[in-house]
């Protein structure tokens, strides 16, 4: 233990050393001490991040790579808040929520975190199962081989859980073990971001390369995509009946939202807030070290993850933006599986919505039931008389997955690209959000018992998350589609963090000395207040595109509670 003081001792006399010699020093410095922020990383840089980012390429092409990365820069905003708050007190932040801001949003916050981290395993492990099932080993474990048509995904989803908890058990051993789990999380983002560039520079050497202007100009933000196609897909729209346009206009606006917020959800999710703080205050950090918590945030979180979702959005843009599904207008019956399923419910849609139009005073819950109960012949026969530019629109839109995109790099990149690099990006995202999920969880048990961090509770509590390896077993469509109804649940969640964090900042009873005073108050405000407002906005859409005015006061319920156990008052005082 004296080992590990004197360590914390020496590093923060090497950042006041640092300092005092420069900028150049202090970078070096920074550098060598960081840690926390590829924690981070190695959490945001998971499946949903992949699906995020493979879904915004698919749907609006190259025009949607603003969307993450300004997320990611709302996320270390507010990121670095709850770091300075928790570097400057020394106080775990759970228990200095409910004593200075509200019981309401620290039980929230941490209960919300709980659900977060059950719900985000699950697209972790299918994402993970089907990158050796399907890309790195399908010889052996694919579903046409030997083992995999008689024990399935078993194996492979056992190893992923048993290497993660190894992995889990080495963090709980101490600094050496923080070291080593560090250390180990940083080589598996090294892995993944040099997985994917390796893809993108690939694509920019072959063939007709890329589009570098349509992919620059991707990154300047265009908010009317909020409630309009991607322009591409206009065209297309139009070749379609008039009477069908606003379907189909409908339909693509619906999923571009969802993958909007899939994609601003996952760049910084509630239980990356749950983790910062616990994980600076386990390395000793203190007020000394503020400073390389937001070095670490920006190089070890955002620019890792800004490169890996930029390739793949570069990537899927490239391959399936306004491209129908491989097979289904020519061949449908030796295209890939996923997609027949997705290209067949699409065309049901699209038929059902035929008869609506032939009969308006039918209820939806009637041409339901006359779907269903049409015979399969008549279905097949009914289907295949649907216009040519509707069975297009299906095909565009049709769900793929992340080895459908690894699939149609093959011919472009080869197969050791196409399939072993882009597998072992796909495993590696997995397998680092898995074991974050689970050091996430263990600190929140801990906290919610009120026992010290580490040991047996932190155990138990990591192995929790263990119940994601129910995932691939219980979800039937595009292994990465899993993640977006994940994310819209953890965008709902989002708010409680960030606005639970812009009161700590404004809390003199909480940061006393250190509470930011004039000009700097005032940047701190302005930066939280934007990205909670963006928050709690995607947060309100996805409450009541799901679940309506129930949901609307179920948030309003809740903002009344912690407005009643705020304890200095009205919450809005602290501003």
């Amino acid at each position: 233990m004296n080992h590990e003081a004197d360590q914390i001792a020496a590093d923060r006399q090497l950042l006041v050393d640092a300092k005092q010699r420069g900028a150049v020093a202090t970078t070096k410095a920074f550098i060598k001490l960081s840690g926390p922020g590829w924690l981070q990383s190695a959490i945001t840089l998971g499946g949903g991040s992949l699906t995020g980012a493979l879904y915004l390429g698919v749907l609006g092409g190259y025009t949607l790579l603003w969307l993450q990365p300004v997320a990611i820069v709302m996320g270390v905003i507010m990121l670095s808040a709850i770091g300075y708050v928790a570097l400057s007190t020394g106080q775990r932040p759970f228990d200095a929520i409910n004593r200075h801001i509200s019981p309401a949003l620290g039980w929230g916050w941490a209960l919300a975190t709980l659900a977060a981290n059950m719900v985000w395993s699950l697209p972790q492990f299918s994402l993970s199962t089907a990158a050796v099932q399907q890309n790195l080993l399908p010889g052996l474990f694919g579903e046409q081989s030997r083992l995999g048509m008689y024990y399935g995904k078993f194996p492979v989803v056992a190893a992923v859980l048993i290497v993660a908890i190894g992995v889990i058990w080495i963090y709980d051993s101490h600094r050496w073990g923080v070291k080593i789990f560090e250390t180990t999380l940083k080589l598996m983002v090294a892995v993944v971001v040099l997985s994917f560039v390796g893809v993108v520079v690939k694509m920019a050497l072959s063939g007709d390369g890329l589009d570098w202007d349509a992919i620059f100009a991707g990154f300047v933000p265009r908010l009317s995509q909020w409630n309009n196609p991607a322009p591409d897909f206009a065209p297309f729209i139009d070749s379609v009946g008039s009477e069908f346009q606003s379907f189909w206009r409908d339909k693509i606006v619906a999923m571009q939202r969802d993958v909007m917020i899939t994609a601003a959800a996952t760049a910084v999710g509630i239980n990356m807030t749950f983790l910062l703080p616990y994980s600076m205050l386990r390395r000793g950090w203190d007020r000394e070290f503020r400073g390389l918590a937001v070095f670490d945030l920006s190089t070890g979180m955002a620019i890792p993850f800004v490169i890996v979702t930029g390739c793949i959005v570069i990537a899927s843009a490239t391959q399936f933006h306004t491209k129908p599904g491989e097979g289904l207008l020519d061949d449908e019956a030796h295209a890939p599986a996923n997609l027949q399923g997705d290209f067949g419910k699409l065309l049901d849609e699209r038929l059902v919505k035929g008869w609506d139009v032939e009969d308006p005073a039918a209820t939806p819950e009637q041409l339901q039931q006359r779907l269903k109960d049409m015979p399969a012949d008549e279905h097949s026969a009914a289907v295949a008389t649907l216009p040519t530019p509707d069975r297009t629109m299906a095909a565009m839109l049709v769900k793929r997955d992340a080895f459908n995109l690894a699939n149609s790099l093959e011919p472009l990149t080869g197969r050791a690209v196409a399939n072993v690099i882009f597998g072992i990006g796909v495993l590696g995202m997995g397998m680092s959000t898995i074991i974050i999920l689970m050091l996430i969880n263990g600190f929140v048990i801990c906290e919610i018992a009120g026992l010290p961090q580490g040991g047996m509770a932190h155990r138990f509590g990591c192995l929790i998350v263990g119940i994601g390896a129910l995932g691939p077993f219980f979800w039937k469509e595009a292994a990465a589609w899993l993640a977006v109804p994940t994310s819209v649940f953890g965008m709902m969640l989002l708010p409680i963090a960030y606005f639970t964090f812009f009161f700590m900042m404004n809390s003199e009873s909480l940061l006393g000395e250190y509470m930011p005073r004039g000009a700097q108050r005032l940047r701190w405000n302005i930066l939280m207040g934007v990205a909670a407002t963006l928050s709690a906005v995607g947060a309100l859409w996805s409450v009541w595109s799901k679940s309506g005015w129930l949901g609307i006061t179920a948030v309003a319920a809740f903002v009344v509670l912690a407005a009643l156990t705020s304890r200095t008052g009205a919450l809005s005082d602290k501003v």
